[in-house]
């Protein structure tokens, strides 16, 4: 096991606190973060247990990934190291200190070190119902004998599509294609606890848990919402379709006045059209992508397509 650990007993000065990080630039980090930090000066321990450790060069990683069979492990590195990393990237890091018994911290520091084992670590991650955030929460939860709740409602009722557009963007290009790529089920609304995949929310929600006494289960940390970047106009899929619009519309000006229709526009268009369709036939059959799916929104292409190009035939009429 990494950092040499072992199923020592905690000491009485040891604290579990939980960890979100601050969305990040890429794709995968736009959601943020979410670990645990076992923190015990008596036993030289400072380490954080990370479930959000995956592999590029895993075999055929990358069809695995569209398949929706991404293993991802329980990484273990010292608070130093993972500090480090978001210091360089210079994304705010928030602790939380839960408040647990002695046995309670025991039993979530055993289940720590055996999700830690070779044997144990990988797991078949889900970005939706398990992942980063949604581990560590169950396994505070077990600790607790599930009395944890919270009166933090957020966006109760909002839908995953809503949600997600909301980490990256109304108007981003990667908004649009995951909205292409999702079917009904992403709009379903989310209760509170189904919000919890997602770091924020688990950090929101971890702020004001109490047990089913009324005590609090974090200390009171100074936390803060993320911050999310908004999306340049000139980098937003809006501009990017009514760039498409104009020069399709063009194009088909230019048709009228030459009296022949330029079929390999509409052919050019097409073809990204298809293999999306194809996509998303495949994610929806043979993948384990719990919110893929067709929805109206693959109409979208098509039907600003044929406006773009309803000049042509009109008047030619």
């Amino acid at each position: 096991m990494s950092l040499g650990l072992q199923a020592q007993t905690l000491s009485d000065n040891a604290r579990i606190s939980l960890i979100t990080c601050a969305p990040g630039e890429e794709l995968y980090a736009r959601f943020g973060h979410t670990a645990l930090r076992v923190y015990d000066p008596e036993n030289n321990l400072d380490v954080v247990f990370n479930y959000g450790i995956f592999d590029f060069n895993t075999d055929h990683f990358y069809w695995k990934f569209v398949r929706g069979e991404t293993w991802y492990e329980l990484g273990c590195t010292s608070m130093r190291w993972f500090m480090l990393e978001y210091e360089q990237e210079k994304r705010a890091v928030y602790q939380q200190e839960l408040i647990l018994r002695p046995e309670e911290r025991e039993t979530l520091w055993q289940a720590l070190i055996a999700n830690a084992q070779p044997e144990n670590k990988l797991y078949l991650y889900n970005f939706v119902f398990d992942n980063c955030a949604t581990r560590p929460y169950r396994l505070i939860c077990k600790a607790c004998k599930d009395s944890v709740s919270s009166p933090y409602t957020g966006y109760t009722g909002q839908t995953y599509r809503a949600f997600i557009r909301h980490y990256i963007g109304r108007y981003s290009w990667a908004n649009a294609g995951i909205n292409l790529l999702f079917g009904r089920k992403a709009d379903q609304p989310m209760d509170s606890e189904q919000r919890l995949f997602l770091p924020e929310e688990l950090m929101m929600y971890m702020q004001q848990a109490q047990r089913s006494d009324g005590t609090a289960m974090v200390q009171g940390n100074h936390i803060e919402p993320f911050v999310i970047a908004n999306t340049p106009w000139y980098h937003s899929w809006p501009f990017g379709l009514v760039l498409y619009f104009l020069f399709v519309f063009l194009m088909s000006i230019y048709d009228l006045r030459r009296r022949r229709l330029s079929l390999w526009v509409d052919v050019l268009a097409a073809i990204p059209y298809v293999l999306l369709l194809l996509i998303v036939t495949f994610l929806t059959f043979f993948s384990c992508h719990p919110l893929v799916g067709f929805g109206w929104r693959l109409l979208i292409i098509p039907f600003t397509h044929v406006c773009a190009r309803s000049a042509y035939f009109i008047v030619r009429r």
